[in-house]
């Protein structure tokens, strides 16, 4: 048998999954991850915990799959993107705490990039809008405010990454200092159309050129891991951000495929092919996964910042619920809402609003209203946001003379709720296809390692071995569904207003 291992670094967790050839899953292990909260908007990780859970269930997975090192054919990396770790070359050592990609205290920074003209610039070398979810401006607060922090970067000291260089760098001992094209282009720094760091951008931000990875393809050899963590060294022969390989798990390969992964956040991705297609709603331009001697490929991505947070927050600030897997039944126990809205904007608005400003809103309260149904609205809430990036896609799709999405694959830990992906379903119109393989992150990691070494022979192999778990199809007529975005959208523009 060939096995594939999948290193899956999440806000919430560290996880590490076997694979077999055909993309099955033989075994699992995790480990949740510390969240510290400075302060009301910051978010921030420990680095070396994040290294230290990660190898920690890299070696529990084999255990537990009864594999040894040897067994192994190639390890695939897949990350929480934008979370921003600067460390020293010479020690290893983080000099701050990872700044979390919610975290939104370069905004300030943002706002006079904004006054200073530079919308336009960013957009067509990144894709992206000016917005602190990026990595860009949380570096630059990093150089500005870790004391010896700037004059070490520009001594040539300090080494900038997202979690894949940060993982790689430890995996390595030290000896790789490298991204790929995916987390790279979640940076604010990188050109996606010429696959370089920008100069220009670089100046713009005060931020040494010495800082940055090297950049590679996200299906290539990118190391080897150093002797003692495994029985034996292991190529590294995939690298992507976690939605585009969330993308490439779900076999969404071609123009006009889209998927979206129910995680922390969602993220709602559309394959556009070689086009670089700028979006006129909000929604973002990204670096697709792309393999050795492939052309660009890009799509377009809309980011829902909180989604199965809301859950947790159900769970561990309004104590309505002891578990997660609870919120279902809660939610189920009303026939609907009653007339509740929830926006979670607890860390502001993602796509397509992009308002930092908001904060999170509950309305449509009355005697009537139990925590079952302010648990039914939580839910809600993430069809809803996803429902708006989805419109706001087909809208731009239409634009550049394709067609609207015909059908949305879904993935991610709340994936798996029925009713939510009912309601998804009931927003859109269209029918949202849960795969039997929902761990679609950590499987695009393990396909992309297994194609750069020879496991499988192109992306045709692998769009076969993709299957249908159930198709969820609409029930609501549009004119009801319709009713309720328009619903949704004033609950929007209410909680803007705080």
């Amino acid at each position: 048998m060939t096995y594939l291992l999948a290193l899956d670094q999440g806000t919430s967790s560290s996880r590490s999954i076997v694979f077999d050839r055909e993309g099955r899953i033989v075994a699992i292990a995790q480990r949740e991850l510390t969240q510290i909260y400075p302060q009301p908007g910051w978010v921030e990780h420990d680095p070396m915990e994040i290294w230290s859970s990660q190898l920690a269930t890299a070696r529990e997975v084999l255990a537990k799959a009864k594999l040894k090192a040897s067994d192994i054919h190639a390890i695939g990396i897949t990350n929480q993107r934008e979370t921003t770790v600067l460390w020293n070359r010479k020690t290893g050592q983080p000099v701050h705490h990872a700044i979390v990609w919610q975290d939104r205290r370069a905004e300030p920074l943002c706002a006079k990039l904004r006054e200073d003209g530079m919308t336009g610039t960013i957009q067509q070398k990144t894709g992206l809008v000016i917005d602190a979810y990026f990595s860009a401006t949380k570096l630059r607060w990093l150089l500005d405010h870790v004391p010896g922090a700037r004059a070490a970067a520009e001594r040539g000291e300090l080494a900038f990454g997202t979690v894949d260089s940060w993982l790689i760098w430890q995996l390595t001992g030290g000896k790789q200092h490298v991204s790929d094209v995916t987390n790279a282009s979640r940076t604010m720094l990188f050109n996606v159309h010429t696959h370089q760091w920008d100069a220009d951008l670089l100046k713009a931000l005060d931020i040494p050129a010495s800082l940055m990875p090297e950049v590679r393809p996200s299906s290539t050899h990118f190391a080897d891991t150093v002797a003692g963590l495994f029985d034996r060294p292991l190529p590294v022969g995939g690298v992507a951000g976690d939605q585009q390989s969330a993308l490439f798990g779900q076999a969404c390969f071609e123009a006009g495929m889209a998927k979206n992964t129910y995680g922390t956040g969602c993220f709602l991705l559309m394959h556009t092919g070689a086009n670089f297609q700028p979006s006129h709603n909000g929604l973002l331009v990204t670096s697709a996964a792309q393999t050795i001697g492939m052309a660009p490929q890009y799509a377009m991505e809309g980011s829902v910042f909180v989604g199965g947070a809301v859950v947790q927050w159900l769970r561990d600030g309004l104590k309505a619920i002891q578990g997660s897997a609870q919120v279902q039944a809660l939610a189920e126990s009303v026939p609907d809402a009653g007339g509740v809205m929830m926006v979670p904007a607890f860390t502001g608005l993602g796509a397509p609003y992009w308002n930092a400003d908001a904060r999170g809103t509950i309305t449509g309260l009355t005697r009537g209203t139990t925590v079952a149904h302010i648990a039914r609205a939580a839910l809600e809430s993430i069809a809803y946001q996803s429902a708006a990036l989805l419109q706001a896609m087909s809208r731009d799709a239409v634009t550049a003379g394709g067609t609207p999405v015909a059908e949305l694959r879904v993935d991610g830990g709340a994936a798996v709720n029925d009713l939510l992906m009912q309601f998804q379903a009931d927003l859109l119109g269209i029918p949202v296809v849960r795969p039997e393989v929902i761990e679609t992150t950590a499987l695009g990691a393990a396909y992309l390692a297994g194609l750069s070494t020879g496991v499988y022979r192109d992306v045709g192999e692998l769009s076969k071995q993709w299957r249908i778990e159930r198709r969820f199809m609409p029930t609501l007529s549009r004119e009801k569904a319709q009713e309720k975005m328009g619903l949704w959208e004033l609950a929007v523009r209410r909680a803007t207003l705080v």
